[in-house]
């Protein structure tokens, strides 16, 4: 049986044996978000955790177990999100990270489904600390979605965002039976160069774009390029 790449799943002792090949760990950080009608709340820990799973399969790396929480304050207002402060989410991430460090582990991998600013740079401040306080220890701190959007402009239009065509495919893909039926077309007004969250007016629907064209097969192609790119980032970052 091949052994589980799960930290969960392994003992102590197996998971001490595993540390002398100086293994990659993934660490799949989600948010608790609404991503409109259609999608469940769990979409960016659904993409984390299926793209780390995968990505371990790939390169033989070990997956932690996925911090379910994130910063998420422009969504704030839309049910259902649960939004931590980047002090809050730097602090937990810190300490898990740390934690990982002090257990043997050298190389580690952060790996977000949400890809909001504020939540990405406490992430990285998080990374930070753990490296000040743990010589020897790497990490890479990055977004699958800095690799989705990759794709903007090429299979979806350039203003395709959150819960839009492209996100909407990779949940069709990771969970379909989580999928609803509704394909919101919404378009963000809210200018990054304004303070806050974006008002009802600017932002009446926790989705960016037009989501009607969204398909698996879509889905499973933006998944086998956030893939690649993934492997090729690590094994460029955090060789053995």
């Amino acid at each position: 049986m091949t052994p589980s790449h799960r930290l969960i799943d392994l003992d102590s002792r197996s998971f001490e044996r595993r540390l002398a090949s100086n293994p990659l760990v993934i660490l799949p950080v989600g948010a608790l978000e609404a991503h409109g009608p259609h999608l469940p709340l769990g979409a960016d820990q659904f993409q984390a955790e299926a793209t780390a799973s995968a990505l371990a399969e790939r390169i033989g790396a070990l997956v932690a177990p996925t911090l379910p929480y994130g910063s998420a304050p422009g969504s704030r207002r839309f049910p259902g999100t649960v939004s931590l402060t980047m002090a809050e989410l730097e602090t937990h991430v810190a300490g898990v990270l740390g934690e990982l460090a002090r257990s043997g582990v050298r190389r580690l991998l952060v790996l977000s489904g949400h890809a909001e600013p504020g939540h990405m740079a406490a992430l990285r401040e998080a990374g930070e600390r753990a490296v000040r306080d743990h010589p020897g220890l790497r990490v890479v701190v990055l977004s699958d979605y800095d690799f989705v959007y990759e794709l903007r402009g090429k299979d979806s239009p350039p203003s395709d965002g959150h819960a839009g065509l492209l996100e909407t495919s990779r949940v069709l893909a990771i969970v379909p039976d989580l999928v609803g039926s509704e394909r919101p077309v919404v378009e963000y007004k809210h200018s990054r160069f304004v303070p806050g969250s974006p008002s009802p007016s600017d932002w009446p629907e926790s989705v960016i774009g037009d989501t009607r064209p969204a398909s698996r097969e879509l889905g499973e192609k933006i998944q086998a390029h956030v893939l690649a790119r993934l492997a090729e980032t690590v094994e460029r970052l955090l060789p053995p």
